[in-house]
């Protein structure tokens, strides 16, 4: 690329030229595979969405939707396998190109937002030091915890063969030789050929230890590797500092019962298991290869006595390595890493060790032999040495360890509550618990864990749920002492409502050892008690709850003896569910603000520190958006070097499928965290700019609340005229969707409402709201339209807020989504509900103009604007054959469940189950095309 690369065609050229080429090479295997009848028609298609929607062509348009409507059952479902991969195809070249112009700007010298390197930048122009900076870090820690949730819609040998696509189209940029390119198109061919023929969706449910599996693919490819190299330019950035081990993985999967009833103690050991194999198959693999790079001679370099020692202790007594200490030394490590992997997991190294070594007691352990290999070489010339893998392997041990990332445990309030009222009224302290009111709780909770005696009675009978339960923490309990404090560090309760709430989780682990010796100085909690705010409600409870449960005795003094530290987990897609995109983002900032006014004076006095873990969805509608604007939009002081944020479902894969984009999306973590902590806000906001948030918000919230849940039929409309059902049947997660066996808005879980409104194109939750509570605010007063303006060019909250807002109108088609009505019986519903949908979209949009001054939508990001044009005409078909499919399916349904199930058809069943894969089918393409909306 050259300087003519600022045009911004030319910008984009070899992005389009991917596609295309991608595009191709998938038509060639369709007429390959499935014949040129399949293929002129998926062309055609292609050709007729193109010209409708780029040209605006809307002849083009009703000839594509007569098309579609007339398509046979199995054309329908070559058609929709056809554009859904070609989504597949088009993220791979978008991401591509995503890292080709990043490579290009670093070759410039040019320094990005968001990454590492511009932040340090920045934070030296700021005056910060490299000591400020690592001192911060010494008590920083920065997690992302990866969760499984039913929106995952990639099978694992799938993202396999994506990944080695990405790779081919990247060795593309380099300068390839005529053949040696033909030789990448024909591997890059075959490698579509295999996605073809694969299947795309799960015959069987995901279980758990699928999602377990699913997650810690991504090690071996991003974060193993990755996380060591991040931390590796930050000591060459920060030359002479000691850079802590802050930045660590982590986990729901196996530890989240929340609604879950497949996860409990097995599944639990089961994560602990596959996370050590997991570590311990990297470290062998690592420890193999340095074997082979520390061949040193001890006749040619001296060596420490240390190192001397550990080499000689390995026991290997090949005549050919008797002058090779470090390779002595690595083999005797390989073997002791071996002997723990068997110990600790059952399973062969996959090298058998060429000698006998005794299990590592601890991660410890095999860092402090590391240590010596490091000594040794900086003390006898051989500093370069460590660049290989030598300086890599020993952060990796140090951050990983042998847990690899921390589990957390979670649970739903209500289920804490039954299993304490159980145990409470078997030992007959209390015959019913529930029926008390708060005082009467927390005081009788309060005796329960100030008396050394336990509850359980011995040889009563206790139901399976307590149990299970008290298993669980039992379990926790078990491998916190295997693996460390790491290893486990949150007990986090969803659904927190009240003081007592946190007392009856306390009970539970006093009765399982995790607590010990409360009310006394010697008290210790092997967990931090979480509580989860995720109404709006709970939300604004936030900060009063947490001061009672500090003014409880003994509290204060059990936290500061176990550690000091408070996570607090605000939820972001329940809160948006409840009130609104708008309410939901205003409860979370006024409650971080309020809870750090309460714990501000705890850690300047005491060094309680509080730490914010952010429930973010995939979707704007779920919290989600740019992490690293939305860190530096939180209420000033509230990050501190303290930050944990949820990566959830199919954005995991977006995010760190890819190893270089994965660091770049790891950096940007670390960089918004130092200069959210280090960089001082410009100026205090004023008063005027939180008045007129609340009023705003108060007045969304109603405008939201009038909408979803007091507008007649609404529930009913959602559930005909979005795929929500279908997507409750495809095999997506292990949780089901709904908490309650009910049609309420109120009982659907948050992250399958975001899911399915995305996939009908309306991503309602992202927006609604929004434009009728601002128009019944602003009241055609210029004054107050000036302040909006200004508040969006000062306020980095509400600047994110309207930029993601700007990107969610942007990905919503109303006239795709006017198709979903079809499906709804009662017609009067449907145009009544829809109109006002489109109403408050018309009036979202209309108000974001206004206060931005921008009329077109994506004006200040034009690269995603780009992204758009490119990718929506192969997603459109997908939109119109899946209500066309679910049309069919659902009225296949109603015959089968009218007639008599022995007189229905066997085709009838065959018929309906193709139905559904088409549908399954068409979820996936449109989850892929829309990636962050989806």
């Amino acid at each position: 690329m050259g300087a003519h690369d600022n045009n911004a065609a030319s910008k984009e050229q070899p992005l389009i030229e991917d596609i295309r080429l991608l595009g191709k090479l998938l038509g060639d295997v369709i007429r390959e595979q499935e014949g040129e009848a399949t293929y002129a028609l998926v062309e055609n298609i292609r050709q007729l969405s193109v010209a409708y929607r780029l040209k605006h062509d809307t002849g083009a348009g009703e000839q594509m939707d007569s098309l579609l409507k007339g398509l046979t059952l199995e054309q329908t479902v070559q058609v929709v396998r056809a554009f859904s991969y070609f989504s597949h195809l088009a993220n791979i070249a978008e991401d591509n190109h995503y890292i080709r112009r990043r490579v290009y700007h670093e070759r410039r010298g040019d320094v990005q937002a968001g990454s590492l390197q511009g932040t340090l930048q920045r934070l030296q122009q700021q005056g910060v030091s490299a000591r400020r900076i690592a001192e911060l870090l010494q008590t920083a820690h920065v997690s992302p915890v990866l969760t499984a949730h039913p929106t995952e819609v990639q099978r694992t040998i799938i993202l396999a063969a994506e990944r080695a696509i990405a790779q081919l189209v990247a060795e593309r940029d380099q300068q390839l030789t005529p053949r040696e390119q033909e030789h990448n198109t024909l591997l890059l061919k075959a490698r579509i050929t295999q996605l073809w023929q694969t299947r795309m969706l799960r015959d069987e449910k995901l279980s758990v230890a699928d999602e377990i599996r699913n997650a810690l693919a991504y090690y071996h490819n991003t974060f193993l590797r990755e996380l060591p190299r991040m931390y590796q330019e930050l000591e060459q950035a920060l030359p002479g500092q000691a850079i802590a081990p802050f930045f660590r993985m982590g986990h729901w999967m196996g530890g989240d019962r929340d609604g879950n009833p497949f996860v409990g103690a097995e599944t639990l050991a089961l994560a602990f298991r596959l996370q050590c194999e997991t570590a311990l198959l990297h470290y062998l693999h690592e420890l193999n290869a340095l074997g082979l790079e520390l061949s040193m001679s001890s006749g040619l370099v001296s060596v420490s006595a240390e190192l001397q020692q550990l080499a000689d202790a390995a026991g290997d007594t090949n005549p050919h390595r008797k002058d090779e200490p470090y390779r002595r030394a690595a083999i005797g490590m390989y073997a002791r890493v071996a002997a723990t992997l068997k110990q600790r997991t059952g399973i062969e190294a996959p090298q058998i060790p060429v000698v006998t070594g005794q299990p590592y007691a601890s991660a410890d352990e095999l860092l402090a032999d590391l240590r010596v290999l490091e000594q040794s070489l900086r003390d006898h010339h051989g500093v370069p040495l460590l660049a290989l893998r030598l300086g890599e392997l020993l952060r990796a041990v140090e951050v990983f360890g042998f847990h690899l990332a921390t589990l957390d445990l979670r649970q739903n309030s209500e289920e804490h509550e039954e299993v304490v009222a159980e145990l409470l009224r078997v030992a007959r302290l209390q015959d019913d618990y529930s029926a008390l009111d708060e005082a009467g709780k927390r005081s009788c909770l309060l005796a329960v864990l100030n008396d050394v005696r336990p509850l359980r009675v011995p040889h009563a009978a206790y139901s399976d749920k307590l149990q299970a339960e008290l298993a669980v923490f039992g379990t926790a309990l078990q491998h916190l002492e295997q693996y460390g404090r790491h290893a486990l560090r949150h007990c986090i309760i969803s659904h927190t409502e009240e003081v007592s709430d946190l007392l009856e989780v306390m009970v539970l682990m006093k009765e399982t050892g995790l607590l010990r010796d409360f009310g006394t100085p010697q008290v210790h909690n092997r967990l931090i008690v979480s509580p989860l705010f995720e109404t709006i409600g709970d939300l604004q409870a936030a900060t009063r709850i947490m001061r009672e449960w500090y003014a409880l005795p003994g509290v204060f003094e059990m936290v500061l003896a176990s550690g000091a530290e408070q996570d607090i987990m605000l939820g972001y897609s329940d809160s948006n569910k409840d009130g609104g995109m708008f309410t939901s983002n205003w409860s979370l900032y006024q409650a971080e603000q309020e809870l750090l006014t309460l714990f501000q004076p705890l850690r300047v006095q005491h060094g309680l520190q509080l730490r914010l873990f952010h429930g973010r969805g995939g979707t704007v509608g779920r919290g989600g958006g740019p992490s690293y604007q939305a860190i530096l939009a939180q209420p000033p002081g509230t990050v501190h070097g303290q930050l944990r944020l949820t990566e959830q479902g199919e954005v995991i894969a977006s995010k760190y499928a890819h190893p270089d984009i994965g660091r770049r999306n790891l950096e940007t973590l670390v960089a918004a965290t130092l200069e959210a902590s280090l960089l001082p806000p410009t100026r205090a906001l004023p008063e005027a700019y939180l008045q007129a948030a609340q009023q705003i918000s108060d007045a969304c919230f109603a405008a939201y609340r009038a909408l979803v849940y007091e507008s007649p039929g609404f529930a009913d409309y959602f559930l005909a005229a979005t795929p929500l059902r279908e997507i409750a049947e495809l095999n997506i997660g292990s949780r089901p969707a709904s908490r309650k066996a009910t049609r309420r808005i109120e009982d659907l879980r948050a992250i399958p409402w975001g899911f399915s409104w995305g996939q009908a194109r309306v991503a309602l939750p992202g927006w609604a709201g929004f434009g009728s509570g601002v128009r019944h605010w602003l009241q055609d007063d210029p004054q107050r339209l000036q302040l909006l303006q200004q508040m969006y060019r000062d306020w980095p909250f509400f600047a994110m807020l309207l930029s993601n807002l700007d990107m969610v109108l942007s990905k919503t088609d109303l006239g795709l989504a006017e198709r979903y009505v079809e499906l709804v019986e009662d017609r009067e519903l449907g145009q009544r509900i829809f109109g006002a949908i489109r109403a408050e979209w018309q009036m979202t949009h209309d108000m974001l103009a206004l206060i931005t001054g921008e009329a077109d939508r994506l004006a200040a990001n034009p690269a995603l604007a780009r992204s758009i044009a490119h990718r929506f005409p192969y997603i459109d078909p997908l939109n119109h054959l899946q209500v066309e499919l679910m049309r069919r399916h659902r009225a296949c349904s109603q015959d089968l469940a009218a007639a008599p199930q022995a007189s229905a058809p066997t085709e009838w069943h065959h018929q309906s189950a193709r139905l559904k894969r088409g549908i399954h089918l068409s979820v996936n393409g449109i989850a892929a095309g829309l990636r962050n909306t989806g």
